[in-house]
């Protein structure tokens, strides 16, 4: 596990960092906040490359940084491995060099990927004999991912790496990213102001406002939170993680099932048994208190009304429901709460107009598979 704890102040009158949250062994823990809030501060120090006033971080067994004890481990020793937004490779040498040069670095007895794996998880086989010069964004920062993996670090950082890159090369990166998380099996720090990211690859969310942690946890349940800013931004909803059940050809669909539930979407082309997480945004959510018939939505779902709570309008609200135990967000007016006479406790039905598909995660024994890794970000109609 990383613990992480620091203190710091730029100037007397400058910016000031006073954070404490832990991440655990495995997966990827989101720094996630505006630009400006202290995420690549944070990052920095537990890199080494900054030294804090006041701060302790500890890697397992290892103390990085204690500064009652006058504890500073150099960053050549910490073993910690960093992603920019700029792929920063060797550009005089061949991306098959700028990976060995990674492997290089890595400890004698370390464990981790060896060469050919990692050159197959990010799929970068075809590109080992170019100069990265010669390679798109996307190529080179599955390149620098790659020699970051090879170095067989104990700790993963990544600053913001799809930061510099378009749309379609960040689309194109992210399912190599989450290749990565699954292969990796160490802590992965990722710093980003993209939710998108954080839905299709953050097991843990640390929620960073102007230098302090508003709030931190499992992303599922940060995101159904109406308390915290994820609920101003227009794609505020909830994550569901879902499997793929089964396939209808004849009808075009695909069946998700959830706790609690199932949607049915337009058919996909991933296996049945694929996991996916899906968002279900407030605003793609209606409700009605007796059962529609009639309609083109096909995912109409028995809910209960948890309660009601302001949203960022003056005349919209948050209505939390549960459907199993499954919590959903809707937004609706208060005119609609007036209109409905809508109270906690009432059943209602939910009606899904839509859903996001924001990542897919590998099963077991499947981590280095497209087709378990690879559904992408697609609104699909319900």
């Amino acid at each position: 596990m990383l613990e992480v704890a620091l203190r710091h102040q730029f100037g007397a009158q400058g910016f000031s960092l006073e954070i404490a949250f832990s991440a655990p062994d495995v997966g990827v823990t989101a720094l996630f906040g505006p630009s400006g809030c202290g995420k690549s501060t944070i990052l920095a120090a537990v890199a080494g490359l900054l030294r804090p006033q006041e701060g302790r971080i500890r890697l397992d067994d290892a103390v990085l940084l204690d500064t009652a004890r006058r504890i500073f481990v150099a960053p050549e020793r910490r073993r910690c491995a960093v992603v920019f937004q700029e792929a920063r490779l060797f550009p005089h040498l061949s991306v098959e060099t700028n990976l060995r040069y990674g492997l290089r670095r890595a400890p004698r007895d370390a464990e981790g990927p060896g060469f050919d794996e990692v050159v197959a998880l990010l799929g970068i086989a075809p590109l080992l004999a170019r100069r990265p010069s010669l390679l798109s964004g996307g190529e080179r920062q599955r390149v620098a991912l790659g020699r970051a993996l090879l170095a067989r670090p104990r700790l993963l950082l990544m600053d913001e790496p799809l930061a510099s890159l378009d749309t379609a090369r960040r689309g194109e990166v992210l399912p190599f990213l989450a290749r990565l998380r699954d292969a990796a099996r160490i802590p992965i720090l990722y710093v980003t102001h993209a939710l998108d990211e954080v839905d299709a690859l953050a097991n843990r969310l640390v929620l960073i406002e102007a230098g302090r942690v508003l709030a931190d946890g499992p992303v599922e349940e940060l995101a159904a939170r109406t308390d915290l800013p994820l609920a101003a931004r227009r794609d505020a909803g909830s994550l569901i993680a879902c499997t793929i059940v089964a396939h209808d050809a004849s009808r075009g669909l695909t069946r998700l099932g959830f706790a609690g539930g199932a949607f049915l979407v337009p058919l996909r082309s991933e296996a049945p048994g694929t996991t996916a997480r899906i968002r279900l945004r407030a605003r793609d959510l209606a409700v009605a208190t007796e059962e529609p018939r009639g309609i083109s939505t096909q995912n109409i779902l028995s809910a209960t009304l948890l309660d009601i709570s302001d949203a960022t309008t003056a005349h919209e609200v948050f209505l939390r429901l549960k459907v199993g135990p499954t919590a959903m967000l809707a937004r609706v007016t208060r005119d609609s709460v007036a209109r409905l006479g809508l109270v906690p406790g009432m059943a209602l039905w939910a009606v899904v107009k839509a859903v996001t598909f924001d990542h897919a995660g590998a099963q077991p024994g499947e981590a280095h598979s497209a087709e378990a890794t690879a559904l992408g970000s697609l609104a699909v109609d319900g």
